[in-house]
């Protein structure tokens, strides 16, 4: 199998393509997209997002400490992307995509009301890196749309329609191939169905 080396470069993908709200007190909220975010930590529970210092929402990141992050679906792509290409200093975003701010209960920064999950975080560290700046938070709260509950209480995320950000493209999730543990999981025999005997008369 042939293989070509390349020059260092990011190469994880696929990456969560999200839509980041913040806002400085008496001024208009802002969105930017990113892709450099993740999960750091489980308990206490933490993300992160890298963030380049030209962008416009870097400042007010910076000064307010605090952020939504929104996950995003097919009837956000468009809205999505363009949140990644105009730049806050020139159009209002939530104005221009006519996305819906909706009041957080932790932070100043808004949920969007579309998204299917709201994540609310609070910024405990800031690592310079080169030419992204990472924000280290923690979750204050979570907020998660109702329509996808099951009759039982279950949260389906994973029929929300989910997107997906790879090298360049963004992506459908697609269908389930397996769940956690299913590797390892014994698989369970079915009864064996008795035949019935036949009576002689």
């Amino acid at each position: 199998m042939a293989k070509q080396i390349w020059k260092p470069g990011n190469m994880i993908y696929p990456l969560p393509a999200v839509m980041v709200s913040c806002q400085r007190e008496g001024e208009k909220p802002n969105i930017i997209t990113v892709a450099w975010t993740g999960t750091v930590c489980t308990n206490p529970p933490m993300v992160y997002i890298s963030v380049r210092p030209q962008r416009y929402s870097y400042d007010i990141l910076d000064e307010t400490g605090e952020f939504v992050i929104n996950l995003t679906t097919k009837e956000l792509a468009r809205a999505t992307d363009y949140c990644g290409v105009r730049s806050g200093r020139d159009v209002d975003k939530f104005k221009e995509t006519g996305l819906t701010a909706v009041e957080a209960t932790k932070v100043k920064a808004p949920l969007i009301a579309e998204a299917p999950v709201n994540i609310e975080c609070r910024i405990t560290e800031k690592k310079e890196l080169g030419s992204h700046h990472m924000f280290l938070a923690e979750v204050l709260a979570v907020h998660v749309d109702e329509k996808y509950l099951d009759e039982n209480g279950k949260f389906q995320l994973n029929k929300s329609g989910l997107i997906a950000y790879s090298h360049g493209e963004y992506l459908d999730l697609g269908k389930e191939i397996g769940t956690f543990g299913y590797s390892v999981k014994k698989k369970t025999k079915k009864p064996q169905k008795r035949k019935k005997k036949k009576v002689e008369r």
